[in-house]
C-alpha cells in the first residue's frame, strides 16, 4: 500500500488531488492529510510515506519553511511541490532542495501522475 501525505491549506485542492490520485493510481492508498504544515512536520517521521505534496503558499508555517526544517530521518518519500504559483523564481529555488523530485503547478493532472507512479 502507498502512503502518501497531502499538505496544503486549501480543502478542495486536497479533495481534488486525492480524489485524482485514487482513481488513477492501481495501487491501494492511504493518505493523511494537513492542513498545517507545522502539524505534518511533527508528524511526518512516524508516517514514513512514499509520495509527499507540498503547497507552498499557507499560513503559520509556508512549503519553503517545511521544507528547511524537514530533515527525513530514515525516511525516502518522494517529495513534490504542488503550487498555483507559476512563479520562476520559485520553481528555480525548489529545484535547490535535493529532497524535492519536482515542481508541479496545481491541479494536478493525470499526465503528472502517471509520470510520478509509474
Amino acid at each position: 500500500m502507498l502512503t502518501i501525505v497531502l499538505i496544503d491549506d486549501d480543502p478542495i485542492s486536497t479533495f481534488v488531488t486525492e480524489k485524482l490520485i485514487s482513481k488513477n493510481v492501481k495501487e491501494p492508498c492511504q493518505f493523511f492529510k494537513y492542513h498545517s504544515a507545522k502539524r505534518a512536520l511533527e508528524e511526518i517521521n512516524d508516517i514514513k510515506p512514499n509520495f509527499l505534496f507540498l503547497d507552498l503558499n499557507m499560513p503559520e508555517m509556508n512549503g519553503w519553511d517545511f521544507l528547511d526544517q524537514f530533515h527525513p530521518e530514515d525516511n525516502d518519500a518522494q517529495i513534490y511541490i504542488l503550487s498555483s504559483s507559476v512563479d520562476q523564481r520559485d520553481i528555480t529555488k525548489a529545484s535547490q532542495y535535493h529532497v524535492v523530485k519536482d515542481y508541479l503547478s496545481k491541479p494536478l493532472i493525470k499526465k503528472y501522475i502517471k509520470t510520478i507512479f509509474n
